[in-house]
């Protein structure tokens, strides 16, 4: 097959498509992976065909509005307020992101998209094409259930009837923005208005798109009220540069005493890193506990550290997470995979959407400590939950038995197994 794949946003909302393309071309399919520029070279590095899409998003994420949405905290009061400010831009965005992607498609000729829910094009271009069209996705987001609250919302446990409801109202939200998408579906693919009564996981005629969800059933069961169409693969991993070396002073400082604690908030840093890093820096201290802060893409800013601390920009989560006694994120779905495959007890401090989740299930896991907001974050806090984690017998050997179960998973080829299945019966 020759498969478009089209996602937007941050490395995050990239990565797990990446290593489903590799994972694809393996399988001897073509793949083309379109998102914002800013991941060019990641993608072709990998052997990938990248399809344009501007960078504007991604601005727009690492601006002060973007960063005021960060320190939401996962509240969806403020994250809403945030957003009607940024809805204006978000549309303009939106429009250039849909004409990129469709004439990123044009040039695939594709027999298949394979879209991430936030790249709106997906789906329609899928129509103009007459292909398969595949939700693929590294978070359950979008598909209702009384099991859990949409991602975002606040987690009231009021039962099955509020779960549901929040998902009624992610999905009003996808209609925001139909102004764009008929404008987009009538003067550029020449396709009629959609509905208002249709899902964002049903085609515009109403029929359900298949959505494969890249992650494992040992970290969150599959729903018992999911309809047949939307699966749980296992996780997308990236299998990360083998010949990647590490520093020579970075290896010393592993190899100068008891392994350390990871600490890494990728981009997710709001708008004080400096801040956020002194509050690390003081946990670890309180814990008494060697550290690795990572700093990453506009991530903590980390200065005049103490000789117990080393700052690295990034390393291999593959090749890092075995090498450290425990890791403290934010709760992106890519890093909490990573740690727990590696069989290490996690800390997560959430921002944002998705990362309260994922932090609630490390916690019901029995993997790590009770997940700390970022709104409610102290050095005292950090500290505490640091010494838990890497105290508790408990802890460490469920987090273990997680590691081994993940290792012996393999979700791209479960994945690429259901997008073979769709294409046969299309």
């Amino acid at each position: 097959m020759n498969i478009f794949i089209v996602t937007a946003g941050s490395r995050g909302d990239v990565q797990p498509y990446v290593a489903l393309g590799k994972g694809l071309l393996k399988a001897g399919h073509s793949v083309t992976l379109s998102t914002c520029s800013s991941f060019e070279s990641f993608i072709t590095d990998n052997g990938i065909n990248y399809g344009y899409m501007s960078d504007d998003l991604m601005k727009l994420v690492d601006s002060e509005a973007g960063r005021e949405a960060m320190e939401s905290g996962g509240n969806i009061f403020g994250l809403v307020k945030t957003m009607i400010t940024l809805m204006k831009e978000a549309k303009s965005l939106n429009r250039s992101m849909l004409k990129d992607a469709w004439q990123a498609a044009q040039a695939a000729q594709p027999d298949m998209i394979i879209f991430h829910p936030k790249a709106l094009a997906g789906v329609h271009i899928a129509e103009k094409l007459a292909v398969p069209a595949v939700m693929a996705v590294p978070v359950p987001v979008i598909v209702p259930t009384a099991d859990y609250v949409a991602t975002g919302f606040p987690n009231l446990k009021w039962g099955g009837w509020y779960n549901k409801l929040s998902y009624k109202v992610l999905h009003s939200g996808y209609h925001s923005y139909d102004d764009v998408v008929n404008e987009f579906r009538q003067e550029t693919l020449g396709l009629g208005k959609i509905s208002k009564s249709i899902t964002p996981i049903q085609m515009a005629d109403g029929r359900p798109i298949p959505v494969l969800h890249g992650y494992s059933k040992h970290v969150s069961p599959r729903p018992y009220d999911w309809p047949e169409t939307a699966q749980v693969c296992g996780y997308w991993f990236l299998e990360e540069d083998e010949q990647w070396q590490p520093p020579e002073n970075f290896v010393n400082f592993l190899e100068a005493g008891e392994p350390p604690v990871y600490v890494g908030f990728g981009s997710m840093a709001g708008r004080n890193p400096q801040k956020m890093a002194n509050t690390v820096v003081d946990a670890l201290m309180k814990a008494n506990m060697r550290g690795i802060i990572a700093t990453g893409w506009g991530g903590l800013d980390a200065a005049n550290l103490p000789d117990s601390i080393f700052k690295i920009e990034q390393a291999p989560h593959s090749w890092l997470f075995p090498r450290v006694s425990a890791v403290v994120h934010h709760g992106g779905a890519g890093t909490t995979a990573a740690g727990l495959r590696a069989g290490r007890p996690t800390v997560i401090c959430p921002f944002l959407v998705d990362q309260p989740f994922w932090g609630e299930c490390v916690y019901q896991l029995g993997a790590g400590s009770k997940p700390i907001p970022q709104k409610k974050l102290t050095a005292d806090k950090l500290a505490d939950a640091i010494r838990e984690v890497t105290t508790s017998q408990t802890i460490r050997d469920k987090a273990a038995k997680i590691g081994e179960m993940l290792q012996q998973e393999d979700g791209l080829t479960a994945t690429i197994e259901q997008i073979e299945n769709i294409k046969r019966n299309w």
